[in-house]
């Protein structure tokens, strides 16, 4: 069956944006992209929510064709635009764009369907409201949390819906050079 992987940065207290979204204190360095590279190798589909993905679709097509791409750039475009999207959205669910499906009801059943087909892995990158709905139906295999060095005090919290207590099982931990931490949960089974 295929793995739901989630891709998140948080601060120390929690937070995967601040109150209105900000996510201006997140740290990245090309260790980190390295790593995410070895993420999108073995996924062929991406998971977001409507803003995420909003976001993702104004910059990820284009992007290895800017003048300034970079390397992380150029393979995450190239990632991008050949995999399969998933998008929870409510109010996109009648939207159709091509290698995407919109889903807006029935979301864990979807879901579920989706890990059952042959494929790589499901990637979330970002996206908190539709990683709050995939935690809250106890759907996520595996996660990778970026705990940056800063308190926010407010926001959107990294654990929003958790309906039940939840075993993680720690596989590794990773500090990067901008004194990011990384630590990689699989559900204990």
């Amino acid at each position: 069956m295929r793995k739901i992987i989630i891709c998140l940065h948080t601060t120390l207290d929690g937070f995967v944006a601040g109150p209105n979204g900000e996510m201006d204190w997140i740290k990245l360095d090309d260790e980190m992209f390295d790593l995410v590279g070895t993420f999108t190798d073995k996924a062929d589909t991406a998971l977001y929510g409507r803003v995420t993905y909003e976001m993702m679709d104004n910059y990820w097509p284009t992007a290895a064709d800017k003048h300034n791409a970079t390397k992380h750039d150029i393979e995450h475009s190239n990632w991008y635009n050949g995999v399969e999207k998933i998008v929870i959205s409510k109010t996109m669910q009648n939207k159709q764009a091509n290698k995407t499906t919109f889903i807006g009801n029935n979301i864990p059943d979807e879901i579920n369907k989706t890990k059952q087909r042959p494929g790589k892995n499901i990637m979330i990158f970002g996206s908190p409201s539709a990683s709050h709905t995939l935690m809250e139906h106890n759907l996520i295999d595996e996660y990778w949390l970026f705990v940056n060095p800063v308190l926010l005090g407010q926001g959107i919290p990294l654990f929003a819906k958790i309906q039940s207590r939840t075993a993680l099982e720690l596989i590794t931990s990773k500090k990067f050079g901008c004194g990011v931490i990384g630590l990689h949960y699989r559900l204990k089974q």
